[in-house]
């Protein structure tokens, strides 16, 4: 089982609409082959602060999910408001930064 941290900066005033653009990808991603648990939280102390939290059964699962139809499209929509993220994949031995 992986754990997958994404923390999301978006463009001051834009939070709320993100998060509406994420939801269909969220939806989507739930019904995915080895997805255990996708949330999209946003930040208690920062204004323009998203935190997706997810687990995966395994890195392949996670890998097809990055090619999967709906999350080329909320890399588009997101687009608009994202100004930086960052991404740890942690592992049982190991954490990835991407």
């Amino acid at each position: 089982m992986i754990y997958v941290v994404a923390h999301l900066k978006v463009k001051p005033g834009t939070r709320e609409k993100c998060i509406a653009a994420a939801k269909p990808c969220i939806d989507e991603t739930r019904k995915e082959k080895g997805c255990l648990h996708y949330e999209l939280f946003a930040s208690a102390t920062d204004s323009e602060g998203l935190v997706f939290v997810e687990r995966w059964n395994e890195r392949t699962d996670l890998d097809a999910h990055a090619k999967a139809p709906h999350m080329k499209v909320w890399r588009a929509a997101g687009g608009e408001f994202i100004v930086s993220r960052t991404i740890e994949v942690i592992h049982p031995e190991r954490v990835e930064k991407l």
